[in-house]
């Protein structure tokens, strides 16, 4: 991104955080959504070319406050000229996750940031090495280790066909018993009123819900599976 744009950047990420001076909590809401605006705007960089598909994807992700969609509107456009700067944004979200979050490992608030980019990256029908690449490294810098990004990853992308044992993170050799163990596990994890208490913002709420959607698909998926056998 050029000086011109990058300060113009600037300029309304401290806008937008000014309006919140005295309120930390809602500075915390305001700081992640800024940091998820422009990631989301890069993910869609990342093959070279911002489709309108992304585009509406991200609005499908990211729900603001009509009164905000100026401000938004403006983030992401200047966000999305070019992918400098991304790892400044996504070092700035892992530090938001939990105290002590750049600690953190596997941090169950920046899996939905990780499934709400994958979102994106496939609204064009299909994710791009480089969009792959991007992905990779913020799951990096967010500590999501090599295991749980594949899984993740299983839920968007399937490469070599749909594999539900690898989105629940059990093994075909695993009994049934175990697999549903997991399955409700997971599905406790991941559910809104647990998200909401973690501070996942309600404007990723719709990417857990895709995320729910795929971990129901799978055991179902798994559960057929084993009944026919």
């Amino acid at each position: 991104m050029g000086d011109a744009a990058g300060n113009a950047l600037g300029r309304v990420v401290e806008a937008i955080r000014t309006m919140f001076e005295g309120d930390p909590e809602t500075r915390r809401q305001v700081s992640f959504s800024v940091a998820i605006i422009a990631l989301s705007a890069k993910m869609a960089k990342a093959d070279g070319i911002v489709s309108e598909a992304e585009v509406k994807a991200f609005q499908q992700i990211f729900d603001f406050p009509d009164e905000e969609a100026r401000n938004v509107a403006r983030l992401y456009n200047l966000a999305r000229q070019d992918v400098a700067g991304y790892e400044a944004y996504a070092t700035k979200l892992a530090g938001l996750c939990s105290p002590g979050a750049g600690k953190a490992q596997n941090c169950p608030m920046l899996e939905n940031v990780v499934d709400g980019l994958f979102h994106i990256a496939k609204a064009d029908g299909l994710v791009h090495e480089a969009e792959l690449a991007f992905l990779s490294r913020i799951a990096e810098i967010f500590r999501i280790d090599e295991g749980h990004f594949r899984r993740i990853m299983a839920r968007h992308v399937h490469l070599e066909g749909r594999d539900p044992y690898l989105v629940l993170g059990v093994s075909p050799e695993d009994d049934f018993a175990k697999i549903r163990k997991q399955y409700r596990s997971l599905v406790s994890e991941h559910h809104p009123d647990r998200l909401i208490a973690r501070g996942v913002p309600a404007s990723l709420h719709a990417a857990a819900n895709e995320r729910m959607a795929a971990l129901n698909a799978a055991y179902s998926a798994i559960e057929k599976e084993r009944r026919a056998a």
